[in-house]
């Protein structure tokens, strides 16, 4: 298999980066290196769970832009730090594969490396065929008016959104042990008065994040909040699509008209995990179109100064299970969390069932969320 690489970079003493010749790393032989470019990944210059601030774009975009028609689904980098190891860095383009494909994709990949054989112990995304997603009459172009990015004259744009700078916003990865997990659950069965709640890990983790977070903004009371998280749809289109299918098959859910009020008292906690309990039960029974209704109309009211809480990944995609034939990642990171408000979440790395999450927020806030997160849990 070959994969398309920007360069091969190595970390000096100074933190520098210093661009190493293909040859002198003939001993790959697992990758097919070229010269196209990808998403560095130097994160690792920082401390693995301390502050790590934010990153100027200029660093990691790439210098080389390709034709809007024409991108990569799946680039690679890697990353060399003398005498400690290497990081192996990719991007997924979503146009191609969502989340799960590409977790997928890469523990097959890491699978093979290290076996030479085919997993079989999960299924393989090979389904190629989109035609097989029933996409709602008239739904498609809605999606599309609603992309202002996109280029409406060329049909075959892959054109990304701009992203946008954030020159006070940090970065941090906590834990939650799988005890805090339990612990969290408990919590909600004790003090809700809904004896149905879904209390996944996902629905207590968010929950908890999302009400530090709001408390850490402080502020009134009666101003703005919303949610968003994607779900993975395959099992709840009708027809259900293949666990199989290699490509995009999610879709954007936003939990809006909240006030921080909610939050910010002692029953916050209880009242985020009932919201989102509510919203994952009713992905299966509303229907795709009823979800993009809601999106659509809470794009249209969408209010200045509204606390818009974000999170990406997922605790099922166990990426620290992708062992090369080197033993598994040390630490993986989600470096799509570069903005404000934003969380990422994935397994805990020692497989015990909890959770490591990351946190991109402002760093006036960052210290009183890390009190609300650390607090919270000594109960």
């Amino acid at each position: 298999m070959a994969l398309n690489v920007i360069k091969i970079s190595q970390i000096t003493s100074s933190g520098t980066h210093k661009i190493l010749s293909h040859t002198s790393l003939s001993y790959l032989k697992t990758l097919c290196l070229s010269p196209w470019p990808s998403v560095p990944l130097i994160s690792l210059v920082y401390p693995a769970k301390g502050f790590v601030p934010r990153l100027s774009y200029a660093l990691w975009w790439p210098s080389y832009q390709f034709p809007l028609t024409r991108r990569l689904s799946f680039p690679c980098q890697i990353t060399l730090f003398p005498s400690q190891g290497f990081c192996i860095g990719t991007t997924v383009h979503h146009a191609v594969m969502d989340g799960q494909t590409g977790a997928k994709f890469h523990k097959s990949w890491a699978h093979i490396c290290k076996y030479g054989t085919i997993p079989q112990d999960f299924n393989l995304p090979t389904l190629l065929d989109r035609s097989i997603i029933n996409v709602p009459p008239g739904l498609e172009p809605k999606i599309l008016d609603l992309m202002s990015y996109l280029d409406k004259g060329n049909a075959r744009s892959l054109k990304l959104p701009l992203l946008k700078e954030f020159d006070d916003v940090v970065r941090i990865t906590l834990d939650l042990s799988q005890e805090n997990v339990e612990e969290l659950k408990e919590k909600a069965k004790n003090e809700s008065t809904c004896s149905d709640l879904h209390l996944s890990t996902f629905v207590v983790t968010f929950a908890y994040v999302w009400t530090c977070m709001v408390k850490a903004r402080g502020g009134e009371p009666d101003r703005p909040v919303r949610f968003r998280y994607v779900a993975d749809f395959r099992n709840r289109l009708d027809p259900p699509v293949p666990e199989t299918y290699f490509g995009n098959c999610v879709v954007s859910i936003v939990l809006d008209e909240y006030k921080a009020e909610m939050f910010l008292g002692e029953d916050g906690f209880v009242n985020g995990v009932k919201i989102l309990s509510d919203s994952v039960k009713g992905c299966s029974s509303r229907g795709v179109e009823s979800i993009w209704e809601q999106y659509e109309e809470g794009k249209k009211n969408f209010k200045v100064g509204t606390q818009v809480l974000s999170v990406t990944g997922s605790n099922q995609f166990g990426i620290y299970g992708s062992d090369f034939g080197w033993g598994r990642p040390v630490n993986t990171e989600i470096m799509s969390i570069y903005g404000n408000n934003q969380i990422s979440m994935s397994a805990r790395r020692d497989g015990t069932g909890g959770v490591e999450i990351g946190v991109s927020l402002k760093k006036c806030e960052m210290d009183a969320f890390i009190s609300f997160f650390t607090n919270g849990l000594d109960y």
